[in-house]
């Protein structure tokens, strides 16, 4: 597919209702990971039932391999592409109004996407989602000659997950990030840290146009319970829940522990009212 007029080679996973269907969940995975992320929720019956459930590692990420020519070229997202990229995946995969989930940046660029595209979405949910973060530590040790840039990004991201995150769930989570493609992570983070500042852009969303939900996770001191707060305050109706126990990736890290709190947010947006399978 071609993205900002190059050719790309996006790799996307979904599940979802048998015989087709379904209402389209569109999932963005967090800087430097990849869609692996969302693999307990792409598993779930209650979810893949009735939603269409498409997770694609962004062009760089996971399997989606950088353009032809990147080699003579620095990796570094910004708020209009990531934007840009999104509708062109929901687009090119006839998606009808999707609910868009993302995670981390995936949390930000959701608002960004209320913003500017609400007639084109169900709504949106950002997991860890705030407006803007700012750097709070040097972010050039990610892609330095003398660090493993794989070990130091699992390392920085190893104190974001909760310390009741059981064992398999975090050490999965960190080994997507050690597996990513060098300066992956430090180009995201120009989006996180530096270029994407989304404040002056809430006062725009139109919940009743676009509904939008934020939830995150109690341990995090990159997007923190007061950053969710502070945002979800200005945009008039957006709905807020603080999660006990969970950290930075609630979806790959704990995803037992998400589920109660996205379930119904899920069914919200979507309008749907029948119980979940199996729900408590």
């Amino acid at each position: 597919m071609d993205i900002d007029g190059r050719p790309h080679r996006v790799y996307v996973e979904e599940a979802g209702p048998a015989g087709g269907g379904g209402i389209p969940l569109l999932l963005l995975h967090t800087a430097g990971s990849d869609g692996r992320q969302w693999r307990d929720l792409l598993n779930d019956p209650d979810i893949t039932a009735r939603f269409r459930c498409i997770a694609f590692d962004m062009p760089w990420h996971g399997k989606s391999s950088p353009p032809a020519g990147w080699q003579e070229e620095r990796y570094q997202l910004t708020t209009a592409g990531y934007t840009g990229l999104v509708m062109t995946m929901a687009r090119a995969l006839g998606l009808d109004r999707p609910i868009v989930m993302g995670c981390s940046i995936g949390g930000r660029i959701v608002l960004d996407l209320a913003a500017e595209h609400a007639a084109a979405l169900r709504g949106v949910i950002g997991l860890q989602g705030s407006a803007f973060t700012g750097r709070y530590y040097d972010l050039s040790v990610l892609h330095h000659p003398h660090i493993h840039g794989g070990e130091v990004c699992g390392a920085l991201v190893s104190g974001l997950i909760a310390p009741t995150a059981p064992e398999a769930g975090k050490w999965e989570t960190l080994w997507h990030y050690m597996q990513g493609g060098p300066g992956v992570f430090r180009g995201d983070l120009h989006f996180y840290a530096e270029e994407g500042d989304l404040r002056p852009k809430l006062a725009r969303i139109d919940t009743t146009r676009c509904p939008v939900t934020l939830l995150t996770g109690e341990y995090d001191y990159s997007c923190r319970p007061a950053d969710t707060l502070a945002t979800a305050a200005a945009i008039p109706g957006a709905k807020t829940v603080i999660m006990q126990d969970l950290g930075h990736f609630p979806m790959s890290e704990d995803f037992a522990r998400l589920k109660p709190h996205l379930l119904p947010a899920l069914e919200a947006m979507a309008g749907l009212t029948t119980p979940p399978r199996g729900a408590a």
